[in-house]
């Protein structure tokens, strides 16, 4: 389990990037991976393609970040979902709170 974050070229879009288990483990690697943003990104993309678990505190984690972000973030978009998190996301309603794709 790892987390991955860069910044596009541009500055303007953050990726975080989870491999493995999405669980409490990456609370602060988490939190530090948005933490301190620089002003240029307006877009935040939590990229799920090599994540093959999330549990509740994973679903925590993601509304803490909206909350934290809502004044200065135009989007945050979750992408690349296996089908299982896909159904835990839309079961969950983040649907109504992301933009997932």
């Amino acid at each position: 389990m790892s987390l991955i974050h860069n910044t596009s070229a541009d500055g303007a879009t953050l990726t975080i990037r989870i491999k493995g288990k999405f669980d409490f483990n990456l609370v602060q690697s988490f939190r530090n991976a948005y933490g301190d943003l620089d002003a240029n990104v307006t877009q935040v993309v939590v990229d799920l393609r090599e994540t093959d678990y999330m549990d509740s505190s994973a679903l925590g984690m993601l509304l803490n970040m909206k909350k934290t972000l809502s004044d200065s973030i135009k989007t945050i978009q979750i992408s690349n979902c296996q089908p299982q998190l896909r159904k835990i996301l839309q079961i969950s309603r983040f649907d109504k709170k992301f933009d997932i794709k």
